[in-house]
């Protein structure tokens, strides 16, 4: 069935026979970080023309207590870093927001600088269950030596790292499938999460998951109309998307709160694909459980 309206979402996943959703794409700021990412949306930029409506701008308590009346039981607090020395500060707010908000995931960050691999070893000892990085706004390379052995602890970790590594909304040197194909060349067992599906190079992307036992993709914003509408996804992929899925590689995002429409309409792009159940338990639920 479609689901249109948050308030259906209990009904959708009970139908399904699950006890909730896990949502791995999920962002929680400190205030003013907040304030600045909502500015740009709000003012636009590439692929945004005059900028897009945040849908959910309530405060913090409000958006928490929303997600779990949808039913949603586990969420990180996805930070990521821009520049030099902000990391160690974030993984400090997002754990202290983890531990006062039992159904979110402590998460962490990082980004190439003096001291990376102390702060990440510290954020693992306290408990994170995933990393987040941004590739574009970082403007950074994964391939940097000065990351080498992060990589090589997260693997050996088992923690999962979203990575924003597509093209979008900004092309650039540091993005595409290339430079994280390396990184997965020398960490075989990291488990790397591309957020978006990779989109718009969907296929690119598609075919790192299909190469790397622990290369997955996450839903975020993927099936919305305003994917289709500028990125569609092709449909020549919805096969291997299927194999993915139900082989553990494909997990429910949202980038909730910034994002301009209801975050049923999320739910409602995955249902109409027409999958089939164990499909939409496995990206929803259990593909998460397995990896967390």
């Amino acid at each position: 069935m479609g689901i249109e309206q948050d308030s259906a979402i209990p009904a959708w996943w009970q139908a399904l026979g699950l006890p909730g959703i896990i949502d791995l794409h999920v962002h929680f700021l400190p205030e003013r970080m907040e304030r600045r990412v909502w500015h740009h949306f709000d003012h636009g930029g590439p692929l945004m023309g005059d900028g897009w409506q945040i849908r959910y701008r309530q405060p913090v308590e409000e958006r928490v207590a929303l997600l779990t009346s949808m039913g949603v039981r586990a969420f990180p607090a996805l930070a990521y870093a821009h520049r030099p020395g902000m990391a160690a500060d974030l993984n400090a707010w997002t754990l202290d927001f983890a531990r006062k908000v039992p159904e979110c995931l402590p998460s962490a960050t990082f980004f190439p600088e003096p001291g990376v691999l102390d702060y990440v070893r510290q954020a693992l000892d306290d408990g994170v269950k995933i990393f987040k990085i941004h590739l574009q706004v970082g403007a950074f390379d994964p391939r940097l030596p000065e990351l080498d052995p992060v990589w090589g602890l997260l693997a050996d970790a088992g923690v999962p790292v979203v990575v924003h590594a597509s093209s979008v909304p900004v092309p650039g040197g540091c993005v595409g499938v290339e430079p994280v194909a390396e990184v997965m060349r020398g960490h075989p067992r990291l488990r790397m999460v591309i957020a978006h599906l990779g989109m718009p190079e969907y296929e690119d992307f598609f075919a790192l998951a299909e190469r790397h036992e622990r290369v997955a993709l996450d839903t975020t914003m993927a099936f919305t109309d305003f994917a289709a509408r500028l990125m569609p996804f092709p449909a020549a992929l919805r096969p291997r998307l299927r194999e993915l899925g139900l082989a553990g590689k494909v997990l429910l995002g949202s980038d909730f709160p910034t994002i301009p429409y209801a975050y049923a309409h999320q739910l409602d792009g995955l249902d109409r694909l027409d999958m089939g159940d164990d499909w939409l338990r496995a990206v929803c639920w259990e593909n998460a459980v397995r990896m967390i």
